[in-house]
């Protein structure tokens, strides 16, 4: 019996590994953007291959990013209790674990989806793995600005599962992702800026201000209100999409111009809170407007 508790434990430590909240986020994009990506429904192979290979994948990358910031977790209340930090799991076991789930991801994409989605997901990785957290996140407070590239990958992804091919359409999917990653992130740095100063980590907050971060928050936003209209805009989806972005729109922006010129204590968090639900929003319009157009048309 015992030895069943300490196994079902051990799992769940390899489950945390993964920053299950964070991939879980990632996959859903994904799999919109294959289900956006055709008038139907995509292929079952590439729908059932491609969740579980993007899904390993981004499993494999975050448990690399822990890997490489145990140091950094140690110090920041959020992470202290990831365990490489509290060391219910040790660093060879953990590599071993990134490295077998990463290739497992690689191979599965590469034969059973297409090449094309193989690599795709494979650079995703090395960007968010390699060069934000070696790199980017250490050296500039732009790091989620710039490593924000890789974490708007998903929907690319989805989308070269399902046909081969990276469309234009996609690619504005990728763009509120890319946009939307600042406000949704720099709203967290507000509320934790001393832990980030304490690691060393140079987060806008840290380097230029909480007031100055406020205000970037707040222009971000605008831009991402005028980028989710664009789906509308360019024919990509209808007005029921459109109707709902604009709520959505509407609750996000609110945020933000509160953060900017009346902030309170809790607030940035509940910003942060509600980035998450506006971009599960977003995603999930897109997806019933594109079946509602085509039932319509």
């Amino acid at each position: 019996m015992t030895q069943t508790v300490d196994n079902g434990s051990l799992l769940n430590e390899y489950y945390e590994l993964c920053k299950p909240r964070v991939v879980m986020l990632i996959v859903f994009t994904a799999i919109i953007g294959m289900f956006l990506a055709v008038p139907l429904l995509p292929p079952i192979a590439a729908l059932a291959w491609g969740t579980l290979g993007i899904t390993l994948q981004a499993a494999s990358a975050a448990a690399i990013n822990q890997i490489i910031d145990r140091g950094i977790d140690a110090n920041m209340a959020r992470t202290c209790g990831r365990p490489l930090v509290t060391g219910r799991l040790g660093m060879t076991e953990s590599i071993a674990f990134a490295t077998v789930i990463g290739l497992a991801g690689f191979v599965m994409l590469w034969f059973l989806v297409n090449p094309l989605t193989a690599l795709l997901t494979q650079f995703a990785l090395v960007g968010y793995a390699g060069i934000y957290t070696l790199f980017l996140k250490r050296a500039t407070p732009q790091n989620i600005v710039i490593g924000g590239a890789a974490g708007a990958a998903p929907p690319v992804l989805g989308w070269a599962a399902a046909t081969g091919e990276v469309h234009a359409h996609a690619l504005i999917l990728f763009l509120i992702i890319f946009i939307w990653t600042p406000p949704h992130f720099w709203a967290l740095a507000i509320e934790r800026r001393d832990e980030y100063a304490k690691a060393g980590i140079p987060m806008l907050p840290v380097t230029h201000g909480i007031e100055f971060t406020r205000t970037q928050v707040l222009l971000y936003t605008i831009l991402l209100v005028l980028v989710t209209t664009l789906p509308y805009l360019i024919g990509m989806s209808g007005p029921v999409y459109l109707l709902a972005s604009l709520v959505l729109n509407f609750v996000f922006l609110r945020y933000a111009v509160l953060m900017k010129f009346a902030p309170r204590p809790g607030l940035p968090m509940k910003t942060f809170g509600y980035s998450i639900v506006y971009l599960m929003g977003i995603f999930s319009a897109l997806l019933v407007d594109h079946y509602v157009y085509r039932l319509l048309m």
